[in-house]
């Protein structure tokens, strides 16, 4: 396939990308020890852009002949002359970046398709069982299990010609509790690039469905937060959500030609400077990322991206088109998710750097306030990087120690504000975000996490 695609790619008017994209995906999803689905669907394909007359087009098609690709290739370049009569704004021309080229395997010396359908649904069933039993509370449990495996090969006709082998499974564990009448949640997930033992690697399974049991009873019993202004320490999952939520897709420079706060802002403090933020497509400081991919689907090398450097923002997320537009090397941000969508900016494993302070001096530096874990199950941020996320899992912290378990919290604020309040930064460093979606008009697997910070924020609660 890629010598068709290159020998297409040469012989094509103009500039042209050819993306081809075989996946692989497979589903096991038990509720209350109840199989719901076990399924497998492969789609293949490819998808063409073609950049005529300063205007993008794009076609796709299933036909991996000779001939199919070349007449899907026309369409895009009909789709582009088409389109350029209407567009007001032309590209002039697409940055120039490092461009990939070579084979690129799974990072895993266990791959899934070694592992047999029984095995996973077993696992499934053993982790619903698990939390079934977990507890004399538990009303209803949920657990599945999905799996993606693809093989992409990306050709341009500047130059990019590369092949990538990629595998990205998770698990997700949901239990419900209930007493007189109040029901509770717990929740918790692992997702990792990679294969079984990767997987099995991050979290034991028994420790996912131990933890979503913990969480659903403990909270039976929690009073809820009084509401306002707090000291916190949010730990590395609640820490990624705000750096991928509320401060990443303000910095895509899609969103940034669309109006987000953070136009005209590169040069200015919008952080404390004990944070750095960063995008990569490299698996930073430790492996296995969900969003990890060495090239994007523009061919580009997905290289790591430094955001806010010391507290200054510094870049924007990019494709080759608003790189050009802002006088910039591309930074690998341009994705797809199947063939036969185009490529958007898109995040990747998104993080704040660690700092030098130990989790427990966090902790202990404060007299009252909140030691804040995971994202519940509500969320919202925006362009202008306020937000307001429900917390799994809330404690207060009272003379410098973790104490009592809090429900129902909310924290809520301006995201640029919240960095700006940073006044410790942990030593540690975690991914916890792999085992979802972020959308965008299409899906796409990301990752997010970071340190231990201790910043301020506004609790949102209510007297129970």
């Amino acid at each position: 396939m890629r010598a068709l695609l290159e020998g297409i790619a040469r012989g094509a008017e103009g500039f042209v990308e050819l993306r081809y994209h075989a996946r692989t995906t497979r589903r096991i999803s038990v509720r209350n020890g109840d199989l719901e689905e076990s399924s497998s669907v492969r789609l293949t394909g490819v998808g063409v852009r073609a950049l005529v007359d300063g205007t993008f087009g794009f076609a796709s098609t299933s036909d991996l002949s000779e001939a199919g690709i070349r007449k899907a290739l026309a369409a895009a370049q009909g789709a582009a002359k088409t389109a350029a009569r209407a567009k007001r704004e032309k590209i002039v021309r697409l940055a120039e970046g490092a461009l990939a080229v070579g084979t690129f395997p799974v990072p895993t010396d266990d791959p899934l398709e070694n592992h047999p359908l029984e095995e996973k649904l077993n696992l499934v069933l053993s982790l619903d069982a698990h939390v079934r039993n977990g507890a004399k509370e538990i009303v209803s449990s949920s657990v599945m299990f999905s799996e993606f495996e693809d093989e992409k090969v990306i050709v341009t006709s500047d130059g990019a010609s590369a092949q990538l082998f990629d595998s990205k499974p998770d698990i997700r564990v949901i239990a419900i509790a209930e007493r007189d009448g109040d029901q509770t949640m717990g929740f918790s997930s692992v997702g990792v690039t990679g294969g079984w033992a990767e997987l099995l690697g991050r979290r034991a399974p028994e420790e996912l469905a131990e933890s979503a049991v913990r969480r659903a009873v403990d909270q039976l019993s929690a009073p809820y937060p009084e509401g306002g202004s707090s000291v916190v320490v949010l730990n590395p999952e609640l820490v990624g959500i705000l750096t991928h939520e509320a401060i990443g897709h303000t910095v895509e420079a899609d969103l940034v030609l669309g109006g987000a706060v953070t136009a005209d802002k590169i040069g200015h403090r919008v952080a404390s400077d004990l944070v750095t933020l960063c995008d990569s497509g490299r698996s930073e400081h430790l492996p296995h990322a969900v969003g990890s991919l060495p090239f994007d689907d523009e061919g580009i090398i997905a290289d790591r991206t430094v955001i806010i450097e010391e507290g200054i923002l510094r870049s924007y997320l990019h494709n080759r088109e608003t790189a050009a537009r802002f006088g910039v090397e591309p930074t690998g941000n341009g994705r797809a998710f199947t063939y036969s969508d185009p490529p958007i900016i898109r995040m990747r494993n998104t993080y704040i750097e660690p700092g030098d302070t130990p989790p427990e001096e966090l902790i202990g530096g404060i007299e009252a306030g909140y030691y804040l874990s995971g994202l519940g199950m509500s969320g919202q941020a925006d362009s202008n990087a306020e937000f307001m996320f429900g917390v799994r899992e809330a404690r207060r912290i009272t003379g410098g120690k973790i104490g009592e378990l809090v429900r129902g919290v909310t924290i809520s604020g301006n995201a640029f504000q919240v960095l700006q309040s940073v006044d410790a930064v942990g030593d540690d460093f975690a991914w916890e975000n792999g085992s979802g979606y972020c959308g965008k008009g299409q899906p796409a697997k990301v990752d997010a996490g970071g340190p231990h910070i201790r910043c301020t924020l506004t609790i949102g609660g209510r007297q129970g």
